[in-house]
């Protein structure tokens, strides 16, 4: 099984300076890079200082000059917000500055809040179909002389320029959910990354078991999944229980963003009340500690044994945690030092 680290600069309140949060996420990306980690990912998010990171190319190219062999991950790209062509022009160009170590993970994307700001009017369904039709033309592109007429999107015969370093392009990964979404990327020879967010292992299983189906049905080489999962590998059992505090406050703000209910405020969603925090008992650390990937060294192994054994080929440590910077690179230190080695 490989391991990469999933990471942007976040903030829930006003106090930590954009400056500091860049240099926390280069000192993650290093400990992953020294560490033995195959990739880093960074998403695109936009008007949310919740995760910051308007243009994962722009990240992932900062991210190269201090690193020497991750590769550099968009996890992911949202889709409907880019032309065709733009996109993979500007894919290739990285894949160019970084020396052929860009992949690209593909999204429709899930905040009505970012919908509503950069293409009014658009929904779930309609994203979905814009990255649907945009996602298969970046290798024509890539490969040269591509025209379409589709739905969203008419060009003609266009190549992009430059070219990216990698034959045939960066690895393509799509974020997938449904079977449809599986038998999507699967048809079209793409790897496939899911995310089960808070939902444990039930829906770990469930997802596999979609990705399967859609292999069964497809006769060329096997492509690759990725399991993206909060992870916090703790010092001792009161280590465990803070952190699924904080992730139930993060899983609380990241449902508060994705309602789109709330008022927002130089780029902060309004501060949670304890109340309204307690209230959620979806959202309990209780649950935390129950559906994701932490606690002990000990306890992370025999976790991510399990999704090893179900056929999961790559595990993303998803690090977002509205976490101190010091508690996130304990964590990660701890699942290098002690977690990784009973894999290799």
């Amino acid at each position: 099984m490989d391991f990469s680290l999933f990471a942007h600069m976040e903030r829930i309140g006003p106090d930590s300076d954009h400056s500091e949060l860049r240099r926390e996420l280069i000192a993650l990306a290093k400990m992953a890079d020294d560490g033995g980690m195959r990739a880093i990912w960074t998403g695109e998010h936009h008007g949310m200082d919740f995760t910051i990171a308007p243009n994962p190319f722009l990240s992932l190219v900062d991210l190269s000059y201090h690193t020497k062999n991750l590769q550099l991950g968009t996890g992911t790209i949202v889709a409907p917000f880019w032309h065709p062509i733009k996109l993979a022009g500007e894919a290739a160009a990285a894949d160019l500055i970084t020396d052929g170590r860009i992949e690209l993970g593909i999204a429709r994307g899930a905040y009505s809040y970012e919908y509503e700001r950069l293409m009014p009017g658009m929904d779930a369904w309609e994203a979905g179909l814009r990255m649907r039709e945009t996602t298969p033309l970046l290798r024509q592109l890539w490969a040269g002389d591509c025209a379409h007429e589709g739905e969203f999107y008419q060009f003609p015969s266009t190549t992009s320029a430059p070219k990216p370093v990698q034959t045939d392009g960066p690895p393509i990964w799509i974020a997938a959910r449904d079977p449809n979404s599986h038998a999507f990327g699967v048809e079209n020879g793409f790897n496939i990354q899911v995310t089960p967010l808070w939902q444990g292992i039930e829906e770990i299983e469930s997802l596999m078991d979609k990705f399967n189906t859609a292999c069964d049905g497809y006769s060329g080489p096997r492509p690759k999944i990725m399991l993206l999962h909060h992870t916090y590998v703790a010092s001792d059992d009161q280590d465990t229980a803070l952190a699924a505090n904080e992730l139930s406050r993060f899983y609380n703000y990241f449902g508060a963003w994705f309602q789109n209910k709330r008022p927002v405020n130089q780029g902060l969603i309004e501060t949670l009340t304890p109340e309204e925090l307690a209230a959620n008992k979806m959202m309990s650390s209780e649950n935390m500690l129950r559906d994701l990937t932490m606690g002990t060294a000990k306890q992370v192994i025999d976790q991510i044994k399990r999704y090893e054994d179900l056929g999961y080929d790559e595990y993303a440590f998803w690090i977002d945690s509205g976490m101190s910077f010091a508690r996130k690179r304990d964590s990660l230190a701890r699942f290098i030092n002690d977690v990784m080695p009973a894999f290799t």
